[in-house]
This record gives C-alpha cells, sequence and structure tokens, in this order.
C-alpha cells in the first residue's frame, strides 16, 4: 500500500476531512465516525507505518508522542480521572481495518474486560 492508497495518511495531509481534536508535527487525532464509548479518539502518527508489528526501537520517540497526547487528551475530554483505554489492533484478527497505525482512545463508560 502506498501512502497515497492510505485512508489515515489521506487524513493526516489534510485531503480527507475529519473531526480533529489535536494535531502537531508527529501526530494527528480524530474522533472516530464509528464509536463504540461516548468518547472515542483514533491517534494517527503522520509518517506511514503499518502496524506495531513494523514498529522498531528508533520508533520510541513517537510512541512516546502518542501516548502523551492520548494522556492529554483524555484529561480534555474529562475521562482521565474515571480511567480510560489506550488500544492498538495488530492485523485482521485482532480487528485491524486500517493498515496504518493507530491507537484507539477510549473512554466515558464502564468498558469491559476481557475486551473481546
Amino acid at each position: 500500500m502506498t501512502e497515497g492508497d492510505c485512508l489515515f495518511c489521506r487524513i493526516a495531509a489534510g485531503d480527507v476531512p475529519s473531526d480533529r481534536v489535536h494535531e502537531d508535527d508527529l501526530v494527528v487525532a480524530f474522533r472516530d465516525i464509528s464509536p463504540v464509548a461516548p468518547t472515542h479518539i483514533l491517534l494517527i502518527p503522520r509518517r506511514h507505518i503499518a502496524s506495531a508489528a513494523e514498529l522498531v526501537e528508533a520508533d520510541g520517540a513517537l510512541i512516546g508522542r502518542l501516548v502523551a497526547v492520548a494522556g492529554e487528551l483524555a484529561r480534555q475530554e474529562g475521562i482521565a480521572e474515571g480511567g480510560f483505554r489506550v488500544v492498538t489492533n495488530v492485523g485482521a484478527d485482532a480487528g485491524q481495518s486500517v493498515a496504518h497505525l493507530h491507537l484507539h482512545l477510549l473512554g466515558g463508560r464502564r468498558l469491559s474486560w476481557p475486551p473481546g
């Protein structure tokens, strides 16, 4: 898949509209169009990475930024105190539907465990 074919690359570039809640040089965050919780935000790196399986040690700062932004957004959304979940799916069996690394920030209701 090329970046031009990737939905999330196109969202990061601004070619596809999204309800953005954050953007910086490394990360774009936007509300999921099919939320499974009152707060459901997707956080993506601007750089195309297919999934967490492709991450290498040199990506540590990027992953740190993604998780830090998730925490900032949880506080902004008012879900940090009650609790929230940050999850990434890798591959079809885990439910990954877009081949671009993304974190789901979920909260605003009691979340069950195990997740599915």
